[in-house]
């Protein structure tokens, strides 16, 4: 399971047995509604994040004073969802079953039901907070319950009503929105807000989950479905920022299509916005 890595995401090379988090890819996209290729994302996130510097000056503060094992891809079946979302979540099982909190990079955002159903039997008031640019509440998608564009009413089935934080919102189809609303808190378009979130859910375990197509496209066009008056990179920040202060007991990142970006930009933007979270919510050793 933890086999040798020759290239890690920046300062994420502490020794598993000191590390308090573990960074894994799941390069998994078959579900993929439009534009396929997040399978991609976890590999060109280690090549490309030596680019950027282990410092951040928006923290003053540096990868390196962090604790974190970067493990590698897990080695998914293809072709069946079923079996690698089980991969997924029987990974994520032995993680906290070493007292270790899981960073998961995808990989499309069907991937996320799979963390999140290891998290929930580990910690059963778990509770979810969601950037996205879309709902991602449909019951079904062309005929199956399992879709990047059901997962987090997949995630609801688990958790049931006002255990999911939404922020960011801006596309989905109306039914998703008239269910939601009484199931699910969600923010349209920002967000706006988000500082109540600390008082609500203040000591309580959270997972948090980003799709990055939550930023405008005109910032991150790398990505599968691009959804036109996204939120800014800044933005992004200062919301991460403020979630961090929570229980924030792992978390993922979601739909880079490195490909779909030639310029690079797109894989640039996720390796700094995952090291700006990690200065965020690890602890220093």
């Amino acid at each position: 399971m933890l086999s040798k890595v020759t290239e890690v995401f920046i300062g994420c090379d502490k020794p598993y047995n000191k590390a308090e988090y573990v960074l894994f890819g799941a390069p998994f996209d078959s579900t993929a509604s439009y534009r396929p290729g997040s399978r991609f994302a976890c590999k060109s996130m280690r090549a490309e994040s030596y680019a950027i510097e282990k410092y951040s000056p928006y923290q003053n503060k540096d990868m390196r004073d962090t604790s974190v094992f970067d493990s590698g891809d897990l080695d998914l079946c293809i072709g069946d969802t079923a079996i690698a979302l089980g991969q997924i979540e029987s990974y994520v099982s032995q993680l906290l079953h070493d007292s270790k909190k899981p960073v998961m990079i995808g990989g499309e955002h069907l991937v996320t039901l799979a963390a999140v159903r290891a998290m929930f039997k580990h910690y059963p008031e778990l509770y979810i907070i969601h950037f996205d640019a879309h709902a991602d509440l449909r019951d079904d998608y062309l005929g199956t319950k399992y879709s990047h564009a059901t997962v987090i009413r997949r995630v609801w089935d688990l958790l049931g009503d006002r255990r999911i934080y939404q922020y960011g919102i801006r596309s989905g189809d109306k039914s998703e929105f008239t269910w939601g609303a009484e199931r699910v808190f969600t923010n349209k378009f920002n967000f706006d807000g988000i500082e109540k979130v600390i008082k609500e859910l203040e000591g309580k375990p959270v997972y948090f989950t980003l799709d990055l197509d939550v930023l405008d496209p005109s910032i991150f066009p790398g990505t599968g479905t691009p959804e036109a008056g996204g939120v800014s990179f800044n933005e992004l920040l200062g919301a991460i920022e403020v979630i961090s202060r929570l229980n924030i007991v792992g978390f993922d990142m979601v739909e880079l299509l490195p490909q779909n970006d030639q310029s690079g930009v797109s894989t640039l933007v996720a390796c700094k916005l995952l090291r700006e979270i990690f200065l965020n919510m690890v602890r220093k050793v």
